[in-house]
C-alpha cells in the first residue's frame, strides 16, 4: 500500500541502527511501534523480538496491524474465506453511494463496478465476529485490494478527475499475505500519550506525523471501509469526521513530544523524523538530552510523492531522514 511516511525503504537502516545501539540481539526485548501506520516496521521486527506492541489512532491501521502483527490462523482457511467473499455478486452500498460516479455525488474514488464489489465484500465480512482474527484478516485484505484500484494519487484527500488505468481494472480481492507471529503480540488503537502510561518495554520506536497533513483526512476512505458505519460525508471529497492530531500542529507538537518522552518507561527510544518536519533538529535534541544519552544518525532517501511529475529530479524527490536516539536514564 502506498503510504505517506512509510519506512519500507528504510527498514535496513532502522535495523542496523537499532541493533547497533541495543547490542544486536533483540530476542529478549519488548519493542513498541507507537505510530504503526500500515505495520511495515512492526511486521519487520515482530519475529526478532520477545514481544511486539503496535499502536495507531486510526481504525484502518488497527485492522491492518491486527492482521500483520497478531494473526496466527491457518492461511488455507483464510483463503477459503477470501474466495467466499470474492464470489459475492456486486451490491450497491455506502462506497457506491458516496464514492463512485453512479452514486450521483460527483465523486469518483472508485469505478461503479469496483465500488459495488467493495460494498458486497464489506457487507459479507460483517457476518464475522468483530475483533476476531478472521475479521481483521478480511478487512486488511479488502483495504489492500481496494487501494490497488483507487482512483487517487496514492492518498485519499482527493480523487482524480479522469480514471487512471489501474482504477478501471476489476478489483482482485486476495488475502493480504502475513507471517504468523512466533509470540503473543499486542495491538492498540489509542492516543499515544495516554497509552504510554500503561505500557513498558525496552525499545520505543516513534514515527509520528511530521507536518500539517492529517492521516485521518488523507486516508478517510480506508477508515470508512474499515468501520462501514453511518455518517454524513462532507464536501467535494466526501470527508468524514476525524480526530485531529496535536502532532500536526507546530505549536503543540513539541508539547506532546516531550510529554511522551517524559512518561515513557522504555530504556531505548528511537524517533524517526525528517528535515522538513514541524519540530527542528535542535528542538528535538534539546528535549531528548534532558532525559538521557542522546545521539543522531541520518540517511538520505527517496521520499513519498503523491504527485509524481516526470520533470522532478532525484534531488527534489529526496529528503533527509533523521533517527534520533535516546538511552533513557
Amino acid at each position: 500500500m502506498n503510504y505517506i511516511g512509510s519506512k519500507f525503504s528504510l527498514l535496513g537502516f532502522l535495523d542496523e541502527s537499532i541493533s547497533s545501539v541495543v547490542g544486536g540481539d533483540l530476542s529478549n526485548l519488548t519493542f513498541c511501534d507507537m505510530f504503526a501506520g500500515t505495520g511495515v516496521v512492526g511486521t519487520y521486527f515482530k519475529n526478532c523480538v520477545k514481544k511486539l506492541i503496535a499502536n495507531d489512532i486510526e481504525p484502518y491501521s488497527y485492522a491492518l496491524n491486527n492482521h500483520y502483527i497478531k494473526n496466527d490462523l491457518d492461511e488455507n482457511n483464510l483463503e477459503n474465506l477470501v474466495n467466499k467473499y470474492a464470489n459475492l455478486p456486486p451490491k450497491k452500498g455506502k462506497i457506491f453511494e458516496f464514492y463512485a460516479p453512479g452514486g450521483g455525488n460527483g465523486r469518483q474514488y472508485f469505478s461503479d463496478e469496483n465500488a459495488c464489489r467493495i460494498d458486497a465484500i464489506r457487507q459479507g465480512i460483517s457476518e464475522l465476529k468483530p475483533d476476531s482474527n478472521e475479521y481483521f484478516a478480511m478487512i486488511a485484505s479488502l483495504l489492500e485490494s481496494a487501494d490497488m484500484v483507487a482512483n487517487t494519487a496514492s492518498v485519499y484527500g482527493a480523487f482524480l478527475k479522469i480514471f487512471k488505468k489501474t482504477a478501471i481494472k476489476p478489483l482482485n480481492f486476495r488475502l493480504a499475505k502475513f507471517t504468523p507471529p512466533l509470540r503473543q503480540n499486542e495491538v492498540y488503537m489509542a492516543d499515544a500519550n495516554k497509552l504510554i502510561e500503561k505500557i513498558s518495554g525496552d525499545i520505543l520506536y516513534l514515527d509520528p506525523p511530521y507536518n500539517h497533513r492529517e492521516y485521518g483526512a488523507n486516508y478517510h476512505l480506508l477508515n470508512t471501509i474499515t468501520l462501514y458505519d453511518d455518517f454524513v460525508p462532507r464536501g467535494k471529497t466526501g470527508l468524514r469526521e476525524y480526530q485531529k492530531s496535536l502532532w500536526c500542529k507546530k505549536r503543540t507538537a513539541i508539547m506532546v513530544f516531550e510529554d511522551l518522552i517524559k512518561k515513557a518507561n522504555f530504556k531505548y527510544i528511537f524517533l524517526s523524523y525528517n528535515n522538513e518536519g514541524l519540530m527542528s533538529e535542535v528542538q528535538i535534541r534539546e528535549i531528548l538530552s534532558r532525559y538521557g544519552r542522546y545521539d543522531l544518525v541520518k540517511r538520505q532517501y527517496q521520499r513519498f510523492r503523491a504527485d509524481k511529475e516526470q520533470n522532478r529530479n532525484h534531488k527534489a524527490n529526496s529528503t533527509l531522514e533523521y533517527l534520533h536516539i535516546l538511552e533513557k536514564f
